[in-house]
């Protein structure tokens, strides 16, 4: 019998009457607010309008999440759409099932119109957001624990996550420990967090640039994480379907890295005819 191990959630929903609230959708509302404070202040120091983060953000928001679910769906069909499957289910969002490349992709359309409407750079905008962005990752990968979903292989480690038997595979032999993935890659955020704050300060990234390198942070961590996770996944040549897109995602984002490494800085790195302050910094 194994000693030590961390236990699951007794519940991940509550009821208010008839409302339930779910601890995956609070997770996630929680990593957005994270987010919107963290980049209101990083958008405020810049020079910008507080308020373009708000705007952007509800351009942003439903996008990503129709973006995330998408992917998922595309990613995994057969668990809603197969013979003996419940096809409704593919709207249950709060059950869990959003790919963050989906998130991102339709999310920067959705951040791309919020801009235009506020006159602002994509770019800049998304150097912004960065730090922000994987914080509400690192907030939003608890819902998961709530769920109790998207852990790892079986384990003996005494931080190993304990998964009642109604939420793990009933084949799977010994006590039903396994990785904590979703802690895993929570940590890993958090330190992209920290990475991705002293770059900017180092360097002031500007161009997209410290965007792209949060990409690059994010794609490494995803690596290695999703080599611990044995839960259902489509494959192709051996590896998992989000290990291909996390390498193709490092390729474009160390690409971009490379490509504009001689980029000089906008004069008006917003796009909205301020100059940022601080230029005195150097700039990469």
């Amino acid at each position: 019998m194994q000693l030590a191990y961390l236990p699951s959630p007794s519940q991940g929903v509550w009821h208010l009457g008839p409302v339930p609230i779910r601890a995956y959708a609070l997770c996630i509302i929680a990593g957005i607010a994270a987010a919107l404070w963290l980049t209101r202040r990083r958008w405020t120091r810049l020079g910008g309008n507080p308020d373009d983060v708000v705007d952007i953000t509800l351009w942003a928001v439903p996008f990503g999440v129709v973006g995330g679910r998408l992917y998922h769906l595309a990613t995994d069909p057969e668990l809603y759409f197969k013979p003996g499957e419940q096809p409704i289910r593919a709207l249950y969002i709060w059950d869990g099932g959003l790919g963050i490349w989906g998130a991102v992709a339709l999310g920067a359309l959705g951040a791309w119109i919020g801009c235009r409407r506020r006159g602002v750079r994509l770019s800049a905008f998304a150097d912004a957001l960065a730090p922000g962005l994987v914080l509400a990752q690192a907030i939003g990968r608890w819902g998961n624990y709530f769920n109790q979903e998207l852990y790892g292989k079986p384990t003996t480690l005494p931080w190993g996550l304990l998964i009642d038997p109604a939420h793990r595979p009933a084949t799977t032999p010994g006590q039903g420990v396994y990785q904590p993935t979703f802690l895993y890659e929570s940590l890993w955020d958090l330190g992209v967090v920290v990475l991705l704050l002293w770059a900017d300060r180092r360097w002031t990234l500007h161009s997209g640039r410290l965007f792209a390198l949060y990409v690059l942070a994010y794609t490494a961590g995803r690596a290695w994480v999703e080599a611990l996770r044995d839960d259902h996944a489509n494959h192709l040549a051996g590896l998992r379907l989000n290990d291909w897109t996390s390498l193709l995602v490092l390729a474009a984002a160390a690409s971009y890295l490379v490509a504009t490494r001689q980029r000089p800085a906008p004069p008006d790195p917003l796009g909205t005819g301020a100059v940022a302050p601080d230029q005195s910094k150097e700039h990469a």
